[in-house]
């Protein structure tokens, strides 16, 4: 039987960029039907191997064999239009083609583009990305190419491209930070880590369990390699210069072994914990306050809220609804149209936003960390210096002092938020801080933000982000209406899931005949004695597993724990996870009914 030939077969591929290498030698293939992630830090590679693979930029070495008569569909990073067109002209000139025309709307209107007489160049970037992916999504490619796509959609538009990349036998190579959509998309995952590929045949969660397992291996050898480098470096010393056959065998061992034992593994075995922050007692209050555009563009109408101490707080809601605008008005940069937001005497903003910070290209990275503060104080008589801390962020001594614009896009933004922290503020308000970060950046800016003994507000649709750092959210639906939900996201999705449902089944009882109607049926159920006693453990339960949630995570970051212990407690982290939010969805339902 005739093997089958894959899609895309990439062959021994290797690019540098002067002494800089990419990667090297790396090889894989993409069959027909298969999702595939590539996942890799910001700087080492990912856009320019799309880039590469699409036929945009060339490689140094190696074969891209894609299958006769492919059609490919590419979609950039930071797409580019002729300014004078039309959005139709930009998908791809269906003028003409009625039924391409109507279809062109329903996926525009989809990702939320509605004129599509507009010209290109009125558009803003995140709506040009937008008009670049339903071009490549028209063209019904038979392997999507895709680089961020999910940058710049709200989360109606993310869970909608969900749907669209699952429905059928679609074939997908994507670059992508939102972890939610790997998991739900991808049933392949490729790591490009340290010049070299690793495949993972599974979603996102496989990918996390079985890198772990490489992980862990790695580190077990290097333990091991570094024991035996004592005793053979201890031998080395002692041994005379006239060695027989045996001896330089033994010899060129230790080299050998000498490369292993001083690798350095980049995974982190010590979170960053600043305590040497300190706010107040009054944050901010928001006292009535009302904004409005139009009468068409109502952002909130006598809003009144009183931030806690501590609290750390997502703002969700669709493109339009006014939650960068909520931003601005709290930080001063906007004022509302009635009412007052009074601040507190001992709050610091530390602020990141969408539009990033505009940097001196031919300075150096660590000169505009320095350019801040020299260190940043940790409290207890602990510092870190700038370059320590850049170091903490991945940017490695070489890379601290590479002039700014060699600098990729998600290098750039990561800096911006090192320049952000290094002020050491008691308050972060970050805007859409995952846009463009690497995964690994991510986790790092988590543990970050869960060690933070400040205030946060995080406006972000990448849920996964979401649900690892805020524990309530403000939810903007449109026209002034703002709900405050006591959960992450993925909590409150399930709760608006059950509460619509709930919706439409009085919406039916209604349209039944009046006489038909049962009384008993129309006043709210009462909680039963049972699901008192039910919801009272639950409180309990739920308490008592994030208190061994916590527990864990500082054993993780003691660095005290043997690697039995670590891959133990790492198995056993989201388990826990897993059991506080089915606990915590019970809980909610229950408080729904009437005590």
């Amino acid at each position: 039987m005739a093997k089958e030939i894959p899609y895309l077969d990439v062959q021994n591929l290797s690019k540098s960029f002067g002494a800089l290498t990419l990667f090297r030698d790396i090889s894989f293939s993409i069959a027909e039907g298969q999702k595939v992630g590539l996942i890799a830090k910001n700087g080492t590679g990912k856009s320019t191997l799309l880039s590469v693979i699409s036929g945009k930029e060339g490689h140094d070495s190696g074969d891209i064999i894609f299958r006769r008569d492919l059609k490919v569909g590419y979609l950039e990073q930071s797409p580019a239009f002729d300014p004078d067109e039309s959005v139709l002209d930009a998908c791809f000139n269906h003028r003409g083609e009625d039924e391409k025309v109507l279809k062109a709307k329903q996926v525009l209107t989809q990702l939320k583009i509605r004129d599509l007489h507009q010209p290109m160049g009125q558009l803003s970037g995140g709506q040009q990305k937008r008009v670049a992916l339903a071009n490549v999504l028209l063209t019904e490619p038979d392997l999507l190419i895709l680089d961020e796509p999910t940058n710049h959609l709200d989360l109606d538009m993310i869970e909608w491209l969900e749907g669209y990349l699952n429905r059928g036998n679609k074939t997908l190579l994507m670059v992508t930070h939102d972890r939610f959509f790997l998991d739900r998309v991808c049933s392949v995952i490729i790591e490009l880590d340290d010049n070299t590929l690793y495949t993972y045949r599974g979603n996102y969660s496989y990918y996390l369990e079985k890198r772990q397992e490489r992980i862990d291996a790695r580190r077990a050898e290097i333990a091991r390699a570094n024991n035996l480098y004592r005793t053979e470096l201890e031998w080395m010393r002692r041994m005379p210069q006239a060695r027989g056959h045996k001896a330089r065998y033994r010899e060129e061992a230790f080299y050998e072994l000498e490369k292993v034992a001083r690798q350095r593994m980049e995974e982190r075995l010590m979170r960053l914990k600043s305590r040497n922050v300190y706010i107040g007692s009054k944050i901010f209050e928001c006292q009535y306050i009302s904004k409005a555009w139009s009468s068409d563009c109502v952002i909130m109408k006598d809003f009144y809220y009183n931030f806690s101490r501590f609290e750390k707080m997502g703002i969700v809601g669709n493109n339009g609804t006014g939650k960068s605008t909520f931003i601005k008005m709290l930080l001063g940069e906007e004022k509302p149209d009635s009412g007052r937001i009074v601040i507190g005497d001992t709050v610091r903003f530390g602020y990141f936003s969408q539009e990033g910070l505009k940097f001196d290209d031919k300075q150096k990275v660590i000169d505009v960390v320095t350019d801040i503060a020299d260190y940043i104080d940790l409290g207890g008589g602990r510092h870190l210096t700038a370059s320590q801390f850049l170091q903490h962020f991945l940017f490695t001594p070489e890379q601290q002092h590479n002039y700014v614009y060699k600098l990729s896009g998600g290098e750039r933004r990561k800096l911006y938020l090192c320049t952000v922290l290094m002020r050491n503020p008691n308050f972060l308000v970050l805007d859409e801080p995952t846009n463009d970060l690497d995964i690994v950046t991510l986790q790092i800016l988590e543990e970050y933000l869960a060690d933070f003994p400040g205030c946060v507000i995080v406006v972000s649709h990448d849920r996964y982000f979401m649900d690892k750092v805020v524990d309530h959210l403000l939810v903007f639906r449109g026209q002034g209406e703002i709900k405050d939900f006591p959960g992450n996201y993925t909590q409150y999705r399930e709760w608006n899931s059950l509460a619509s449902g709930q919706m439409e089944k009085k919406s039916v009882k209604t349209e039944k005949p009046a006489e038909k109607r049962d009384s008993r049926h129309d006043t709210r159920r009462k909680m039963t004695y049972k699901e008192k006693t039910e919801y009272a453990l639950l409180e309990r339960e739920i308490a008592a597993l994030e208190e061994e949630k916590k527990l864990i995570e500082a054993e993780l970051c003691s660095g005290e724990l043997t690697v039995d212990e670590l891959t133990e407690k790492s198995k056993r982290l989201p388990m826990l996870n897993d059991e506080i939010d089915e606990k915590s969805m019970r809980w909610l339902e229950l408080s729904e009914i009437e005590d």
